[in-house]
């Protein structure tokens, strides 16, 4: 991030989400006014059953899924307001609007994530603010998977097994840029995102693997 930071003459900043005093520290650091939030922060942790499920991993993901858009959002909004032309972007996931078995306590967060999303367009009409959504299907990233497995490589990378082809990091970031620059009168209330092998949580085409190679659904 520092790199970037160089790259773009900006400025890296810490910052935990979950933590409202990170939140404010961060904020109090930003300019009067500010054009662009991209709320990326979110993660998911273990694939249990409802019934086996941990409810403390469910209110860390909600922790971190939404009330740290929401602390951030709220945090920034009158800056986004001041800019004329702010624009806030929820990256979200394909989670929020489809069900699987599994993953109930990310699935339920992301939902929750495109409902903020919507209200929050819907209170804001009438101001200069953007707000979209960009709900990614499969991304491979070097850390989504091995979180949610807590740290479980085997597991983590059984979850792209024979898959061509899923989405990347830069990906996701090109959809963020794309929408990002639209013309201002332009809102892109969501955008969904996929890999070519995946039509859905349950359908993705996968090569098959040799024997004895991870796999997991």
């Amino acid at each position: 991030m520092e790199a970037l930071a160089v790259e773009i003459h900006g400025v890296a900043l810490k910052c935990d989400v979950t933590n409202a005093t990170e939140v404010h520290d961060i904020a109090a650091a930003v300019d009067p006014q500010l054009d662009l939030l991209v709320n990326n922060a979110g993660g998911a942790i273990g694939l249990s059953k409802v019934d086996e499920s941990d409810p403390e991993d469910w209110r860390r993901m909600y922790e971190l899924n939404v009330l740290g858009a929401l602390r951030v959002t709220q945090a920034l909004l009158p800056r986004l307001v001041a800019s004329g032309e702010g624009t806030v972007i929820n990256v979200g996931s394909t989670a929020g609007h489809e069900v699987y078995e599994r993953g109930g306590g990310y699935v339920v967060s992301k939902h929750a994530l495109s409902s903020l999303t919507s209200s929050l367009r819907r209170e804001l009409i009438g101001q200069p603010v953007r707000v979209c959504e960009i709900a990614p299907g499969m991304v491979k990233t070097e850390e989504f998977s091995l979180n949610r497995f807590d740290g479980d490589r085997v597991r983590a990378d059984a979850v792209y097994a024979g898959v061509d082809g899923p989405l990347t990091a830069e990906d996701v970031a090109d959809a963020i840029g794309w929408v990002a620059t639209r013309p201002p009168s332009v809102n892109v209330d969501l955008m969904v995102l996929r890999p070519r092998a995946q039509v859905s949580q349950y359908e993705v085409h996968r090569r098959p693997v040799a024997p004895g190679a991870p796999h997991e659904e």
